[in-house]
């Protein structure tokens, strides 16, 4: 188990090519937030990031896409039940206090991002196949007769991720983006931002001493950047997280932009909660509001690139918003969050709090400080990064230094709006946000201020009374959901379940034969080749099956008493199948036709193999379509072919997708859809009983 001496002030070590090193050259002090004490020390120079990044690009490679999709879920996973381990979670939050933060803020860092990695896995294994390319998209027909198609796929960059983070979550910041690179192939170099690279140190060392990760797959280095960009290319990609600024200079670095480095970015940006028009104090919404402003002021000490900045009222509401917030933010202490009577702990260090005092000053030029709320608890408050909940209001909500200054920490501004059309173009004067919050009792002013913001956010929630215990709240990025935001906010993705992993990989659409893309795909294509040679496939174990495994059935006549009886039985008495003369109207059917459910339930009377196993289980249908009517005395029959194969790693079964077509007289397909099975493996094969 990894423990960080908090009281020698270690020097930090940079995990590269495998190994443990340490850096050279001038060092920085990293201090504790909150007493200024010296926790660590940072090395500036002495990392070979070209040795780095050709170990990532060969051993992490090749490590890594030797590896399913399922098989790097299952590593993340384990990360993640591993650093919510008691022993873990307990060292880390011990840790992360010398950051400034409080025990609620390091349940968002710590469990946030163990959280974030397993709920990936889980979409993982889910949405993505158990192999080492995936198909977007079905099939394209690129010829009449069927012989030439094309498909997309979804392989691994040969490259790697670099991360540039920020100081305000060393951990969830570094095992989000990890996370999606990781499941997606690709390596990671992690450099943390200096003031709180000590934790993400901490977290690292977990994870690469535990032997969960392949060789190559993590590397971080706590140093200076150096010339870490000047070795990337093309398959590579650039992850920063941090302020505009920074991003600007980065954007502009030669080497990504002659090379075309993919480069994503989440920035700081002017948040903003609106107060729909009739959700007066006499509301659960107003409530709500106030509170989950309260909250986003005090949250990580409002260290947060989606905290609140701007909350927009109505004009009317603007003095009871601020004496509802002056009542919440009263009984919050200030100070060092090891101490049990403290609520919000310091900025992450002494510059950090001088830089929000210098903007809460430039925004002064336009709004009059009304909050300064709860009390400060600290033995030595100058040695502290400490600042108090500020709340200002607007005296100008046009001024432009309102819509573009940040006080990155526990600030927040109150500003009036006179309709929805002034609160949709306040928010707009952000020039884009992370997320947008909108709190209203009335579902139609809701839709409308939503959609009038919508194209300037990544993320907008909506709050009214029904949601008011289940939201997760304003400031709160989740794992199935995009974060990030256009324009001031950088224009970048992340999170967003599989949509996190698409960006490491590389879309190729393949054209050839339908032979050739079985074989490409692993998955069974239009047109590719069958075999029949086996016998009834239902009969197969999970390896004795190969893909273009087929099975052709006997014929059933469809009868006008098998209708009848149909409705008869189910209560399905739709005029199509019980009227002939409305059916004769109808412009689709032309007369009584089945009903559809009634040709999937005969059509599994033909292909099902009635005897216990292999085929444990049928659970679902995928794809279905019903393509021509099947009217009474049509025969139809069934062809059932192996499509796709996943092993569920363990279980002793696997999943198989069946391609299945009942078929008329007239070799029209009057239905085609996936059937999903569950198929045994063989007897003592991934943990099948013997």
């Amino acid at each position: 188990m990894y423990h960080f001496a908090m009281t020698s002030a270690p020097a930090l070590t940079s995990y590269l090519l495998d190994n443990w090193t340490t850096g050279e050259g001038p060092t920085e002090p990293l201090r504790d937030a909150s007493t200024g004490e010296v926790i660590a020390t940072l090395a500036v120079d002495g990392v070979d990031y070209g040795a780095a990044v050709a170990h990532a690009r060969t051993v992490g490679v090749d490590e890594l896409t030797a590896l399913t999709f399922h098989d790097r879920a299952t590593v993340l996973r384990n990360i993640g039940k591993l650093l919510l381990s008691d022993e873990v979670k307990g060292d880390l939050y011990a840790l992360s206090s010398a950051t400034g933060a409080t025990k609620g803020d390091s349940w968002i860092d710590v469990d946030g991002g163990a959280g974030a990695l397993m709920a990936l896995a889980s979409k993982a294994r889910k949405e993505l196949p158990n192999a080492k390319v995936a198909i977007d998209g079905p099939p394209e027909m690129l010829s009449r007769d069927g012989s030439f198609i094309g498909v997309h796929i979804m392989t691994p960059r040969r490259g790697i991720e670099v991360q540039i983070n920020a100081f305000n979550f060393p951990i969830w910041g570094m095992l989000e983006k990890f996370g999606s690179a990781f499941l997606a192939g690709v390596p990671t170099i992690v450099k943390p931002a200096p003031q709180t690279a000590y934790l993400a140190h901490a977290a690292a060392a977990v994870i690469v001493d535990s032997g969960l990760v392949p060789p190559g797959s993590l590397q971080l280095a706590c140093a200076a950047p150096g010339d870490l960009l000047d070795h990337l290319d093309g398959q590579d990609s650039v992850a920063f997280t941090g302020s505009a600024a920074t991003a600007v200079h980065l954007r502009r670095h030669p080497v990504l932009t002659e090379r075309s480095v993919h480069f994503n970015a989440e920035l700081d940006s002017l948040n903003a909660a609106i107060l729909a028009p009739s959700a007066g104090p006499d509301t659960a919404e107003f409530d709500l509001f106030v509170a989950e402003v309260a909250k986003e002021v005090t949250t990580k000490a409002g260290q947060k690139c989606t905290a609140i900045r701007r909350a927009i009222v109505p004009e009317a509401l603007v003095g009871p918003v601020t004496e509802a917030l002056e009542a919440k933010l009263a009984d919050v202490v200030t100070g060092d969050p090891r101490s049990p009577e403290v609520t919000m702990g310091a900025l992450v260090s002494t510059e950090q709090r001088d830089a929000v005092l210098a903007a809460i000053e430039t925004l002064k030029g336009a709004a009059d400080v009304v909050i300064s709320g709860g009390d400060l608890v600290a033995d030595n408050p100058g040695a502290g990064a400490f600042v108090t909940p500020t709340v200002l209001r607007a005296s100008d909500t046009g001024a432009a230094v309102l819509h573009e200054v940040e006080a990155f920490g526990p600030v927040t501004t109150v500003m009036g709006y006179g309709d929805q059309a002034d609160a949709v173009q306040l928010v707009a004067r952000g020039s884009g946000s992370l997320v947008a919050s909108v709190f209203g009792g009335d579902a139609d002013e809701n839709a409308a201020l939503t959609l009038g913001i919508a194209a300037h956010h990544g993320r907008v929630l909506v709050v009214d009374a029904s949601v008011g215990k289940t939201s997760t709240g304003h400031g709160s990025p989740l794992p199935q959901l995009l974060h990030g935001g256009p324009g001031r906010a950088g224009g970048g993705r992340e999170l967003g379940g599989i949509r996190s992993v698409r960006q490491h990989l590389q879309t190729t659409a393949i054209q050839g034969s339908p032979a050739a893309l079985t074989r490409i795909t692993g998955e069974q294509m239009p047109g590719g080749p069958t075999s029949q040679d086996k016998g009834h496939p239902f009969r197969l174990h999970y390896d004795e099956l190969a893909v273009g495994d087929s099975y052709t059935s006997d014929t059933r006549t469809v009868t006008l008493a098998d209708i009848e009886a149909f409705a008869e039985s189910t209560g399905d008495t739709f005029y199509a199948h019980t009227d002939e003369e409305a059916a004769k109207r109808s412009p689709i059917f032309g007369g009584i036709v089945a009903h559809g459910y009634l040709v999937l339930s005969f059509a599994a009377g033909l292909f099902v193999s009635p005897e216990e196993g292999p085929v444990l289980a049928n659970y679902g249908i995928d794809r279905l379509r019903f393509a021509t009517p099947t009217r009474p005395g049509d025969e139809i029959h069934v062809i059932l072919t192996c499509k796709r194969k996943t092993r569920m790693a363990g279980r002793g079964y696997g999943e198989v997708a069946w391609d299945t077509q009942v078929i008329n007289q007239d070799g029209e397909v009057a239905a085609a859809y996936d059937v999903l099975t569950m198929v045994a493996d063989l007897p003592g094969v991934n943990g099948a009983p013997e």
